[in-house]
């Protein structure tokens, strides 16, 4: 990390500003070649006016911002230019710094040397992404607790109290001469690692909570042409997106779109009408439908109520029966000819506006969004940091089941020992480089 890099920070497109970011100890310096001010011996935390030139030419008029190390985001020097807004012009910027020393920063480098250079943990780096990403509130109110440390807190307190249990141990087995030190027994260690088993416990319930905040929901629309997809879709997120015809076969692919309930952001696909089909183009809309019901979180599986279940439809209802799903049956103003027993239907009539709520509600509840508080949002939420955490209370049941059996206490530290670098790995205190290119690889360029 002892070359400089630099990037535009903000979307490329026209507005009314742009902003390119330089890092690395020659950051000054290299700005300072291009810009028509003295920056060399500027003050930490200060913001110069002027232009950047090239060949005694105006290329743009600017503000550039001067931190000095090691009180910046990435704790080296820090420069930043605002721009005016524009693809051209940023650009040219950007060029200009680039050949005069600088290399172009890879997807999420800046937010990289922090980490690596202790300004963060890597919980806290994830806090970044995730906040720049937020669908609602609430998931940018657990992201700002995750960019703030809270998150790492609670990591942070049960690698303490896995330290503490292991160090005890570890006294017993090194000095069992001592007379004033309590000699430890299975019995008496159970309760503390038990202790430790809770705290995960919790940890990955608020985790599963914090994904939902993060990710949202994704459902999943499927039944045969004509019962009312594209209606419940646009119906959902209140605007007339998906075109609705009485034509068998009108949508030939996917339509999406977003809502919110409870605070958490729900994305909604419309499919195809499944069916057999000779049309090609209506084929690729079914195949897609068919591996929505893989992919989504919850697929909604509607039914017309004045038509008899046709084998087609079967076949479905058994393909879903064991994943999250909820069977709506559509025009319930027509006389019912259908016959089907499911704990998760709800029956709705679009046309006049009967059932959503019902259906909203059945959706509240399958995911216990009322369950999920604003009062202590100190959540993990990506799937790495949930299959850490599961695996570490995996390395707790274990030892607790060593325990139990009479296992030598020497063997239990060891697993103790397995968890508390697991729990390392989630915030960062244990990595391997794969994993830190492969994490902010997914940033944006210029984070």
């Amino acid at each position: 990390m002892e070359d400089t890099i630099a990037a535009i920070s903000t979307a490329l497109g026209v507005g009314a500003i742009s902003i390119i970011r330089v890092s690395g100890s020659e950051a000054i310096k290299i700005v300072d070649k291009i810009f028509d001010q003295d920056i060399l011996n500027a003050p930490s935390h200060t913001i110069h006016y002027g232009h950047i030139t090239s060949n005694d030419k105006i290329i743009d008029e600017v503000l550039v911002s001067v931190m000095l190390a090691p009180k910046t985001f990435t704790t080296e020097n820090v420069v930043e230019i605002n721009c005016h807004g524009g693809i051209t012009t940023t650009n040219k910027v950007l060029e200009l710094i680039l050949n005069n020393g600088a290399r172009l920063a890879e997807p999420g480098e800046f937010t990289k040397r922090a980490f690596l250079n202790g300004r963060i943990d890597l919980t806290q780096a994830e806090g970044v992404m995730n906040l720049i990403e937020a669908k609602s509130d609430k998931s940018r109110e657990m992201s700002i607790n995750q960019l703030t440390g809270s998150v790492s807190n609670v990591i942070s307190k049960i690698r303490t109290d896995l330290v503490n249990i292991i160090s005890n141990i570890e006294v017993n087995i090194d000095y069992p001469e001592y007379e004033d030190i309590e000699v430890l027994t299975n019995e008496k260690i159970l309760p503390n690692i038990n202790k430790v088993k809770i705290e995960l416990t919790k940890a990955i319930k608020n985790a599963e909570n914090g994904k939902l905040l993060n990710m949202g929901i994704k459902i999943g629309i499927i039944g045969k042409p004509n019962v009312g997809k594209s209606s419940l879709l646009n119906a959902l997120i209140e605007e007339n997106k998906a075109i609705v015809t009485n034509i068998e076969g009108t949508t030939r692919d996917i339509v999406e779109g977003d809502f919110l309930l409870n605070g958490i952001a729900c994305h909604v696909i419309d499919t195809a009408g499944i069916r057999e089909t000779e049309d090609i183009v209506e084929k690729l809309g079914v195949d897609k439908s068919l591996a929505i019901i893989e992919d989504a979180d919850l697929i909604i599986f509607m039914l017309n109520n004045n038509e008899e279940l046709t084998e087609n439809e079967k076949e479905l209802l058994n393909k879903i029966k064991n994943k999250k799903h909820i069977v709506v049956i559509n025009k319930i103003d027509l006389n019912n000819k259908l016959v089907i027993d499911d704990q998760n239907l709800i029956r709705i009539s679009i046309k006049d506006n009967i059932g959503l709520d019902k259906l909203k509600d059945k959706i509240t509840e399958m995911f216990n969004l009322g369950e999920i508080t604003t009062d202590d949002m100190t959540y993990l939420s990506d799937a790495r940091s949930i299959s850490l955490l599961k695996k570490a209370l995996n390395i707790i049941d274990d030892s607790i089941n060593n325990l139990e059996n009479g296992t030598p206490i020497d063997i239990v530290e060891m697993d103790l020992k397995t968890c508390w670098n697991t729990l390392g790995e989630i915030i960062g205190e244990t990595y391997t480089d794969e994993l830190i290119d492969e994490i902010f690889s997914r940033f944006c360029l210029g984070k």
